[in-house]
């Protein structure tokens, strides 16, 4: 009888997400050494080859792309089993506010591993811009919320997950060497939008804001358009875009959550919970 290792799943999701074995030994905390041992051992074990990979880049094969919806399902039901045992009798109401690109991005599967967990607890989501989000939190609106911010200037009580890479992020046809450099950008304040600005402006060179968009999808449809660059995580570049190396490096941003002063049980199970999935 063969069993398949969760953990190795686990690591060769995050391989495909990050497509990068540094920021996977991050995630799963371990090495990269011992992260390319796990990806051998689970290739072994099914006898096919699952990423490619050179000295830049690391992509899915065909196989690797076949696996993926069950490595996902199955850590997902793992966490789920996890949770339930750990904390089987919550119940109550979370109200729970998330960046829109946070949430297309990881919520799909953190929420729905909670719910499936934890079925007495009403979740109440919304999604929009950090600035908002942080109003409604102080207005007590909000429970929960995750929150983008520079690491250096973080918000007031705000519990830091893990730190993003962002990337300058293009259409394949984009011209680099245009001047001012046109951005997609998100409205200001954004972290986003000011690590763009500020490593051109830093690098000398002049930028011009052609499309501003609360959305993410709307961001990315504009670049898609070609109508300029903008930046994103390097997580989140979507299928279709390319990541352009002549632009000036860009800081890191944060993710963080606020959690409300003594919140209910619920609410801080499900804080743990997406720090958790978060971090990994």
């Amino acid at each position: 009888m063969h069993d398949v290792d969760t953990q190795l799943l686990r690591t060769f999701v995050s391989l495909a997400e990050t497509r990068s074995f540094s920021r996977t030994a991050g995630r799963v905390g371990r090495s990269q050494s011992a992260v390319s041992g796990q990806l051998a051992r689970l290739e072994a074990a099914l006898g096919v080859r699952l990423l490619a990979r050179d000295t830049r880049n690391v992509a899915l094969t065909p196989e690797g792309e076949r696996l993926l919806p069950d490595a996902r399902a199955m850590v997902a039901q793992a966490d789920a089993m996890l949770a339930r045992f750990r904390a089987p009798d919550l119940a109550g109401l979370v109200r729970f506010g998330s960046p829109e690109d946070f949430a297309s991005f990881y919520l799909p599967e953190i929420l729905g591993v909670f719910a499936a967990a934890h079925p007495a607890v009403e979740l109440h989501v919304t999604c929009q811009l950090t600035l908002p989000l942080i109003a409604e939190f102080e207005a007590g609106e909000q429970d929960l919320i995750v929150v983008k911010q520079d690491p250096g200037r973080p918000y007031p009580g705000s519990r830091a997950l893990w730190r993003e890479r962002l990337v300058w992020v293009s259409s394949p046809g984009f011209d680099a060497g245009l001047r001012p450099v046109p951005l997609v950008l998100s409205p200001a304040p954004c972290v986003y939008r000011a690590r763009a600005t500020g490593a051109l402006e830093a690098a000398g060179l002049a930028w011009l804001g052609v499309y501003t968009s609360p959305s993410f999808a709307g961001a990315v449809a504009a670049v898609r358009a070609g109508l300029g660059a903008t930046v994103m995580p390097q997580a989140m570049v979507p299928p279709g875009l390319v990541v352009q190396d002549g632009f000036p490096p860009l800081a890191e941003a944060e993710i963080a959550l606020l959690t409300r002063p003594r919140a209910p049980a619920a609410v801080q199970a499900l804080a743990s919970f997406v720090a958790e999935k978060v971090r990994r």
